[in-house]
């Protein structure tokens, strides 16, 4: 009976720390998806003002490639 008990007690230390692991994971991601977002947004809005690519690529972190595909994308959106 004694040996259920510990059991248990190991099962709930288990099922808490893989919840709060997998809060973490989940945070982390979500704060990595709204930076990304962010960069783009912020990309666009410089594209918008005419910058050159070379220059936001600079600013932003992004490859030129990066900017290309989003400069494409959103050229298809206001069609």
């Amino acid at each position: 009976m004694r040996e259920s008990a510990i059991y248990q007690d190991i099962l709930q230390e288990g099922k808490a720390e893989g919840k709060a692991e997998g809060k973490a994971e989940g945070k982390a991601e979500g704060k990595a998806e709204g930076k990304a977002e962010a960069l783009l947004e912020v990309a666009s809005n410089l594209f918008n003002t005419g910058m050159p690519l070379e220059q936001i690529a600079r600013l932003t972190g992004l490859s030129i490639e990066q900017l290309q595909y989003l400069q494409v994308s959103k050229s298809g959106d206001s069609k």
